[in-house]
């Protein structure tokens, strides 16, 4: 598809529900079409808004429109060996920067790379009441108050159309490899609090449940000593990419176990993993968990608060569940004052990211 702006029709479109109150429910590939809340509106469809705007290699820095697959952009940074270093998912061969920015969804290397949000420079987004706005810039130091453009990561949508993102972007490593070993899944986080003390350039850590993957990229010096001091097996090259592909896109076969619904666990550092169950997929050195049905929703969620995390129903539907936790006072009061000053009668993506009736 050839790259197109269809950043005026798209602001019309949004201008005339605003006229009339008219929900919308914002679409892009549909990657991620199952990920929070269900939304009654009219389709607005972004995915032919596409194409890179600018790209400077050596600035390390990539700005495209919202409905460009990221498959392309990766294919542009590759080409220039670089990468986005938060290893976006791609559920689906239709995953678009729009969408990967406002579902604020890393990959494996996240806690060693950095998460959407410190990646995005800036944005432009058509608010609430079809306005076109432009926050930060496209260089490292932009940054003046609040940074409006990183709160969109995650924000599902529903302060605005995003319409165009500029990314940071990293060099590629010159070397990577994957060391599989046994270990028990409670050893995550202190194995890798020692590897990243003795300097080992660790990049991810996985547990599925039968054994642990550990990665490890940079400099060729520092890998083949990560590796060495390991008590494993290497992983070929290509299956090493098959595994961390599988984990971040969720093609491993601990995510095709039924019907059940998935539940992500995001947790601090050293958190106690007993009370989640047995059946566990345990990424980014124990910080964020993965688990498959639960008996009960409520008792789950206060057990990964009680570690100070939260659990969030990332795929499935369960009946009076709500996809993320509920807001507090305080939180519910910010998130109304945000949502009222960029979409004021609530009509990008109502009931994505919460129930209306919680933050009215």
């Amino acid at each position: 598809m050839a790259d197109t702006d269809q950043t005026e029709a798209l602001r019309a479109r949004v201008a005339a529900a605003a006229e009339q109150g008219e929900p919308l429910s914002i679409v892009g590939g549909g990657s991620k079409h199952f990920y929070g809340g269900p939304v009654q509106g009219s389709a607005l469809d972004v995915s032919g808004h596409r194409g890179i705007v600018s790209y400077e290699p050596t600035e390390l820095v990539l700005t495209a429109r919202a409905g460009t697959p990221i498959t392309e952009i990766e294919d542009a940074l590759a080409a220039q060996g670089q990468r986005l270093i938060f290893e976006p998912p791609q559920f689906s061969a239709g995953a678009t920067l729009g969408g990967v920015v406002a579902a604020g969804l890393a990959g494996p290397r996240r806690p060693y790379g950095g998460a959407v949000r410190d990646m995005v420079l800036g944005l432009r987004l058509i608010n609430g009441r079809g306005e076109l706005m432009r926050f930060g810039g496209e260089v490292m130091k932009n940054v003046a108050g609040y940074d409006v453009a990183r709160l969109n990561a995650g924000a599902l949508g529903t302060l605005g159309v995003i319409t165009e993102v500029s990314l940071k972007v990293l060099p590629s490593p010159a070397a990577r490899a994957t060391v599989a070993m046994e270990a028990a899944p409670t050893q995550c986080h202190e194995l890798s609090e020692g590897w990243l003390r003795d300097g080992r350039p660790l990049s991810g850590l996985v547990h599925d449940g039968e054994r642990l993957y550990a990665r490890f990229e940079g400099a060729a010096s520092a890998v083949d000593d990560a590796v060495s001091a390991m008590e494993g097996e290497a992983l070929e090259p290509a299956s090493a990419d098959a595994l961390w592909q599988s984990i971040r896109d969720h093609g491993h076969a601990f995510f095709a176990q039924g019907e059940a619904p998935l539940w992500r666990i995001a947790l601090p550092p050293a958190s106690d993993l007993t009370g989640f169950g047995d059946q566990l997929l345990i990424d980014w050195s124990g910080q964020q968990v993965w688990l498959r049905g639960y008996p009960a929703p409520a008792t789950l969620r206060a057990r990964a608060a009680a570690e100070g995390g939260s659990a969030t129903l990332f795929r499935g539907r369960i009946e009076g569940v709500d996809a993320f936790p509920a807001l507090d006072r305080v939180q519910s009061r910010l998130h109304h004052n945000m949502k009222k000053a960029f979409d004021p009668q609530g009509i990008l993506n109502p009931g994505r990211l919460y129930p209306d009736a919680e933050i009215c």
